[in-house]
């Protein structure tokens, strides 16, 4: 009998285990927002509800995720609008990622919690007081945009040895523009590269960028990690495949789209990662007692098509350290 009542002790507490969120449940589905400043990607989407479903949470079942996104067109300008949307749904906690959206529900709300899956600069653009001790009701996942930066200038010299002058892509009504830029400018010199600024701000810039690029005669481009610049990430590949410009860029997407290079951090990682963020919220854990956590997994990525389509032969020794190669 005492072995019995062992045994049924022992499953009580491995099945209460598995089911992690039913005791905070009482009745109430705990409501998660996700705000993206344009629509998510899918993969990336994907790996959070894989998180979530590691943690137990089945959403539609124990969990409810309350979307809300901008558009390609309206980049940022419906960001105010549908921050202050979830927060007067009074969702338990908000995702999101880029710094306008944080910024957008940090406005809207001093105490709603909130975890940024991909973010850059937090520290600088104010939105925590540090990595370690982030304080306030604002937590999440960070990426290294300085250490990027010259690594990405880095590796497409290398797969380039004579390129000089490179245009960069980036958003000028970004907060982190000024900050990414001064990065990115520092490795160059370091490189002995020129950089043309082909600044956009909104979607009707991009041609006007694309011509300065080819009337300044830009050898190579590179795009800036900046929400604006990523949802026109198929214009851009085009661009550089029909003008036969080299490109590095900073997420996979753009590769998987025909673009050249990759490198940069393993974005569904981080997403995955960020389901526990909210997991640890749910439970009862304030975010300013959760620090910033920096990108675990990196990767390089080379689409070998591409390379052929313009023109370009990658040295080996650049091919040989790739993560990925798309042939």
């Amino acid at each position: 009998m005492r072995t019995k009542f062992i045994g049924f002790a022992l499953s009580a507490v491995l099945f209460a285990l598995c089911l992690p969120v039913e005791a905070q449940q009482a009745g109430k589905i705990p409501r998660i927002g996700f705000l993206s400043p344009t629509p998510p990607l899918p993969a990336r989407m994907e790996a959070f509800r894989q998180g979530l479903r590691d943690l137990g949470y089945i959403e539609g079942k124990n969990i409810a995720i309350e979307y809300r996104n901008g558009d390609v067109k309206a980049e940022a300008e419906r960001l105010p609008d549908l921050a202050a949307e979830l927060v007067r749904l009074k969702v338990d906690v908000i995702v999101t990622t880029g710094t306008p959206a944080v910024l957008a529900i940090k406005k809207a709300s001093a105490t709603m919690p909130i975890v940024f899956a991909v973010i850059s600069h937090p520290v600088e653009n104010g939105i925590v007081a540090s990595f370690a001790r982030p304080g306030g009701n604002i937590t999440g996942l960070t990426i290294l945009t300085e250490e990027l930066s010259g690594k990405r200038l880095e590796l497409l010299k290398e797969a380039v040895p004579n390129v000089i002058r490179i245009g960069v892509l980036s958003d000028l009504t970004n907060p982190t523009q000024a900050l990414e830029w001064k990065e990115i400018l520092a490795a160059a010199q370091i490189l002995r590269l020129k950089l043309q600024s082909l600044g956009v701000r909104s979607s009707k810039d991009f041609d006007g960028a694309f011509e300065a690029a080819l009337r300044e005669r830009a050898q190579a481009v590179i795009t800036l990690p900046q929400p604006l610049i990523n949802s026109h990430r198929n214009r851009i590949v085009e661009f550089a495949a029909t003008n036969k410009l080299p490109a590095m860029y900073p997420a996979p997407e753009y590769t998987d789209a025909g673009g050249l290079m990759f490198y940069g951090p393993i974005y569904t990682d981080l997403f995955r990662r960020a389901a526990t963020y909210v997991d640890k919220i749910l439970k009862g854990t304030k975010p300013a007692d959760l620090p910033v956590e920096r990108p675990m997994k990196f990767e390089f990525v080379i689409n070998l098509k591409t390379a052929k389509q313009i023109g370009l032969k990658i040295p080996p020794n650049v091919l040989a350290r790739a993560d990925k190669v798309i042939r």
